[in-house]
């Protein structure tokens, strides 16, 4: 919010989340500003209440992306998780960190497609750290990261049929962070800073607050052990967590 609210003309790039609660993504929104920065350090992301929830702070943008493939709007979330793992050994300040470190979450949207997330933050011995896969009554898309590789197939022509594709963008030089995304994201940014206004960002302040509106809804969902409607999350004002 400060700064949001300094006095100079500026533009400023926020990370994911957009913010750690429903509340707050509300009150950015009602600036109206285009786009906008946040930083957090001293170990901030293993607790609860200051990140919303490793749904929330981890896998927001995995929530974006099921409405960008989708193009419709989540109605209902269910969700299944727990701390098995990372952090049960780390203390701060006399506390224990009290972050879920793995995950299942099933989001309904309003046209009748499903999405589903499954988080697992100690699969390192993995070949590939994010595997996307998109299924429709024609066929299947899947991509592979790190490894860039994207296949596709339909349903008439079988196994047979999936082609192959690797996926590599000229404009990265290296892959640097997030395996060359985060300097793609920034050369969106700095091409609607240049616009003007003329052009919208990559990502708004609406998508932030609806993927964090998910991540809530899945937070809530596991500690409520129920499903949560996503209208129940988002006219609450502040969704508070209990130690686990």
């Amino acid at each position: 919010m400060d700064i949001i609210n300094h006095p100079k003309p500026h533009h400023a790039l926020v990370e994911k989340p957009l913010c750690t609660n429903v509340s707050d993504c509300k009150k950015v929104i009602d600036i109206q500003l285009t786009t906008y920065a946040t930083i957090a350090v001293d170990n901030w992301n293993r607790f609860n209440c200051n990140t919303g929830g490793t749904l929330v702070e981890k896998c927001c943008h995995s929530f974006d992306l099921m409405r960008l493939f989708i193009g419709a709007n989540p109605v209902r979330v269910m969700a299944s998780g727990s701390m098995d793992l990372n952090h049960k050994d780390e203390v701060y300040d006399g506390r224990v960190p009290d972050i879920i470190d793995n995950a299942y979450v099933i989001v309904e949207f309003d046209n009748g497609c499903r999405g589903m997330l499954d988080l697992c933050m100690f699969a390192e011995g993995s070949k590939n750290e994010q595997e996307i896969s998109v299924v429709g009554d024609i066929g299947k898309g899947e991509a592979l990261v790190p490894e860039s590789i994207v296949r596709w197939g339909t349903r008439a022509e079988g196994k047979n049929g999936v082609q192959t594709l690797l996926a590599e963008d000229k404009r990265r030089k290296y892959d640097g962070l997030h395996h060359g995304s985060s300097y793609l994201e920034h050369l969106q940014f700095l091409s609607a800073v240049r616009a003007r206004g003329e052009q919208a960002p990559a990502v708004g302040l609406h998508d932030g607050l609806i993927s964090v509106a998910i991540g809530v809804a899945a937070q809530l969902s596991i500690q409520k052990g129920r499903s949560v409607m996503i209208e129940e999350v988002l006219h609450e004002q502040l969704v508070q967590f209990t130690k686990s």
